[in-house]
């Protein structure tokens, strides 16, 4: 009898989702396996709002950002009852293993799932890249680079208007983006949850050096986990006079045409998730250690704590200048 594999995309969507949708249908059907893409995540799971894919299924999708497949949260699956009627409906629809690609949040589903009887493996979709398990999620590279464009932007007119420019980024508990494309565009100053700051110290004394050796525009990067990005500003315009607008960039960097990393992860994922269930092998998380593509079990995987970068942090303060 055929087996039957699922796919499912879970939370916030990232570029490069897409891509693994694509390798995982691909792979399974090279591997013998019929494959059932699940709309809408876990609720769609639930609701028997699937459809059998095939080769053709993910034509043209590859460049597309967002997913194809659609994405939701789903509250009723943190309840038991919810995680054995999910099982009902896989045993229903004969799907013998489903490849989850999300964030933590899709990844603890994966684990109740398997636990349920349904073998679950999770790849990493996430722009914040704040999954512990792993050095890169998919979707990361794709929005730090939207980011550093419109940053760039913003730079053209807080040049010409001599103003500071406050702009937000996501990363609600990690600060990752915000590091990253601070030091890519030259930030001033760059506030992230991971590091405690002192906005007179680590904001306004900077600016104001900078002032004094005849700079005439400033960008702060804010994470949006640290929040109050209208308030720095207003407070940095009181202290130094220059004029300060906060510009919080929201979802604009979740959207956008893949970049070739997140297109290439993707793909690599995706391929090694189907493998596994090949395998039989579930409650497993997809991740990239040392550059190699690996694999953890889910709950130690969430048990694991993301190390910040420290010395990256050092050096975009001492060469924000």
């Amino acid at each position: 009898m055929q087996k039957t594999i699922g796919v499912l995309t879970s939370g916030g969507d990232a570029p490069g989702m897409n891509a693994a949708v694509r390798a995982v249908t691909r792979a399974a059907i090279e591997k013998g396996f019929k494959v059932i893409g699940i709309r809408r995540g876990y609720n769609g799971l639930l609701n028997g709002d699937v459809f059998e894919m095939n080769a053709r299924a993910v034509s043209d999708i590859i460049q597309r950002g967002g997913t194809e497949i659609f994405t939701a949260r789903c509250k009723e699956f943190k309840d038991w009852e919810y995680v054995l009627k999910a099982k009902d409906k896989c045993v229903e629809l004969g799907i013998s293993g489903i490849v989850v690609i999300g964030g933590d949040g899709s990844f603890r589903g994966a684990a109740d799932l398997s636990k349920a009887g349904i073998p679950c493996v999770g790849v990493p979709g996430t722009i914040d890249n704040d999954i512990q398990c792993t050095e890169y999620t998919i979707g990361y590279d794709t929005a730090m680079n939207t980011v550093m464009e419109l940053v760039d932007k913003l730079r053209d007119t807080s040049h010409s208007h001599e103003r500071c420019a406050v702009v937000e980024v996501m990363g609600r508990n990690a600060g990752h983006i915000a590091l990253n494309t601070g030091i890519a565009c030259g930030a001033t100053a760059i506030l992230v949850p991971e590091v405690a700051y002192d906005i007179e110290k680590d904001v306004i004394a900077k600016i104001k050096e900078g002032q004094a050796a005849g700079k005439e525009q400033f960008i702060v990067v804010v994470a949006e986990g640290i929040g109050g990005t209208e308030e720095i500003a207003k407070k940095i315009e009181a202290a130094t006079g220059v004029e300060s607008r906060a510009t919080i960039l929201g979802h604009v960097q979740r959207g956008g045409s893949p970049t070739v990393r997140d297109r290439v992860m993707a793909s690599e994922m995706g391929y090694y998730a189907v493998e596994l269930l090949e395998k039989g092998i579930g409650n497993r998380v997809i991740g990239l250690q040392n550059s190699k593509v690996c694999d953890f079990d889910i709950q130690e995987a969430l048990s694991m704590k993301k190390p910040f970068n420290e010395r990256l942090y050092k050096i975009a303060n001492e060469i924000s200048l």
